[in-house]
């Protein structure tokens, strides 16, 4: 996240709330590294983070494939990502998991079909 977003400190006290290892997805990876493609050290700082194991990939696209692709069919209208799908079928796995986005789709997404997921979002996102 550059410094210069409106959320940057909001989200650096909310990491600091957090035991590593924090889980996700490649294509989490992969989105962050394109959003942020232009903020100097970005790379360093992921691949730094993977290395020493304070985020970690559990999870398994091609062993989820079919769950994944329900989840983007049933959100086609908000569109629904590949990475947020990753992250929902994560929280259905994953018994108390918690998802930290910058993301309110994230609010309208459901696992298990009907139950709402636990979030750490900013409250006026």
């Amino acid at each position: 996240m550059s410094k210069s977003d409106k959320f940057h400190q909001w989200a650096k006290v909310e990491l600091s709330k957090i035991n590593p290892p924090l889980l996700t997805c490649e294509a989490v990876v992969v989105e962050s590294c394109f959003l942020l493609k232009s903020t100097y050290g970005v790379v360093d700082l992921i691949f730094s983070l993977l290395r020493t194991k304070q985020i970690t990939i559990p999870f398994s696209l091609t062993n989820e494939m079919a769950e994944v692709e329900v989840l983007m069919k049933r959100y086609e209208n908000v569109p629904m990502s590949l990475a947020d799908a990753c992250l929902v079928r994560m929280s259905e796995l994953i018994p108390g998991s918690v998802i930290l986005t910058l993301d309110s789709d994230f609010r309208i997404y459901r696992k298990n079909r009907n139950e709402a997921i636990d979030l750490i979002i900013p409250v006026d996102l």
